[in-house]
């Protein structure tokens, strides 16, 4: 019984945390094993939070996984910043008219507006973390 009360705490606790926040988020760690993976057409994702800091209007993080040959969406553009850290594989990355490869440990960084896409050009599954910011400087 006792595994089974731990489990479910355990259950609320990556829900809330994966959810749409209304209260801002204070310190906390998000552990790999409790971040369920969701199958995606290209691979999968990992919701880590999304909703409000104290400093950030919206603070938004989550975990994707892309196929080998496969981009996980069309190059777009938004007004927040993105900042995406590449755990394992290789992109191809298009910023700012231009292409280049990022390798594993590499940080990316999207300007506001900036177009962006990337696109795993690896033998083997790309995986990368990214981190949105919204702030009251964030153009609308």
């Amino acid at each position: 019984m006792r595994s089974i009360i731990i489990f479910s705490i355990g259950a609320l606790v990556v829900a809330a945390q994966s959810a749409k926040r209304t209260a801002p988020l204070g310190s906390t760690v998000f552990e790999w094993t409790q971040l369920a993976a969701k199958a995606t057409k290209t691979g999968e994702r990992r919701e880590v939070t999304d909703g409000p800091t104290a400093t950030f209007t919206n603070f938004e993080a989550h975990i994707t996984t892309i196929e080998a040959g496969l981009s996980p969406h069309a190059p777009h553009r938004h007004p927040d910043e993105e900042i995406v850290i590449l755990k394992e594989g290789v992109l191809e990355v298009l910023h700012g008219g231009k292409t280049e490869r990022a390798g594993p440990g590499s940080i990316l960084f999207f300007a506001s507006n900036d177009e962006h896409g990337m696109k795993n050009v690896g033998a083997t599954r790309a995986t990368y973390y990214v981190i949105r910011s919204v702030t009251g400087s964030t153009p609308k």
